[in-house]
């Protein structure tokens, strides 16, 4: 829509301003690590931190939630949605992706309403990474290391100002009233130009092969003993999935309070690498083991979102790499089967299967 230069000097001021009108959240330090937390002052955000132990994703869809309340003895229930006009600030790109991944799942089939009223009234404000998070990010193999097109506001560190680049009717809201800020001079293009020309040689492409055959890939690997491997040193902590971005599985309880007349029905984050999630009636796990459960998830993460939403379920943050305690990875998983089929042995196993 537009595009706009901002002093790093403003970026404090136009905190504060936003504050007066929004909800403000952005990264934060907290004990060496960075998290995304409400901004009590403009001096808390970090905007050059490298990646966050979880993503924004928990402003959309909360660790837990209540749904709705009931009175046991009149049996009535009434809908819970709650939501506070946000500004989220300092998303990367590849966290862009995923939250534009999170859009589709949830205004599919049935509309989650409680996730639709947190997005509507979430203006999100992404900023350009210009070099790798860590060691086990891997957005360019997944293509997430732009800025996907629905963005509202969009950064660019141009050393000492940023460029604001201005992509919906919510992020130019933000900059209304605001008067610290320019249109670009032909200067400012170049130095914008040579950024982004700066910035592709830092990031590497960290799978064997192109994530187009990624799908195709794991339709192979279906019998792989790869996931029996991946099974036996698995530890079923779940972690991987917690700190995921696209993640959304979820427990769902009915909570009643002492007097047993009154209650709530709460949504809560779970895991499918959990054991006891694919427990259903009469005991029956249809996931049993480890291994089905690690298939599972690579299957999700590359292959069953693209079918059903045609974005690939993985944006290459790398958390869950991060966060492995027996350091199972999507790169060093994906490059393996791609190993195994370019030998012939998935093949080979598809047919003793």
């Amino acid at each position: 829509m537009s595009f706009k230069i901002m002093p790093k000097a403003a970026l404090p001021d136009w905190v504060t301003w936003l504050k007066n009108r929004y909800r403000v959240v952005g990264p934060t330090a907290r004990q060496g690590q960075y998290v995304f937390a409400e901004i009590a002052s403009p001096d808390e955000l970090v905007l050059d931190y490298p990646t966050s132990v979880l993503p924004p994703k928990k402003y959309l869809l909360p660790q837990r939630e209540t749904l709705f309340t009931f009175d046991a003895q009149s049996m009535q229930m009434k809908a819970n949605i709650e939501w506070e006009p946000t500004v989220i600030l300092g998303v990367h790109t590849c966290d862009m992706h995923a939250i534009r991944l999170l859009d589709k799942v949830h205004a599919t089939g049935y509309t989650d309403q409680h996730y639709q009223a947190h997005r509507q009234h979430t203006t999100l404000v992404s900023i350009e990474c210009l070099s790798p998070c860590m060691e086990h990010s891997f957005c360019k193999s997944m293509g997430t290391l732009t800025v996907p097109e629905d963005y509202d506001l969009h950064l660019t560190d141009l050393g000492d100002s940023y460029g604001v680049d201005v992509g919906s009717e919510k992020g130019e809201a933000l900059l209304q009233g605001f008067t610290a800020i320019w249109d670009p001079t032909s200067e400012d293009y170049q130095r914008i130009n040579k950024v982004m020309a700066e910035k592709w040689p830092r990031f590497s492409y960290r799978l064997n092969f192109d994530v187009t055959e990624l799908p195709d890939l794991l339709a192979l690997s279906n019998n792989s003993s790869l996931w029996n491997e991946l099974g036996d040193i698995c530890l079923g902590c779940g972690q991987c999935t917690k700190v995921c971005p696209t993640c959304y599985c979820f427990d769902v309880r009915d909570e009643v309070d002492l007097s047993l007349t009154k209650g709530e029905r709460t949504r809560t984050w779970d895991s499918c690498q959990i054991d006891r999630f694919a427990t259903v009636a009469g005991g029956h796990n249809f996931r049993s083991t480890r291994a089905l459960r690690n298939r599972h998830r690579f299957m999700r993460k590359g292959k069953y979102h693209l079918e059903a939403y045609g974005l690939i379920g993985c944006v290459g943050c790398g958390r869950c790499a991060a966060a492995c305690l027996v350091h199972i990875t999507p790169v060093d998983t994906f490059n393996e089967l791609y190993r195994r089929h370019k030998k012939g042995e998935l093949l080979e196993e598809a047919k003793q299967a």
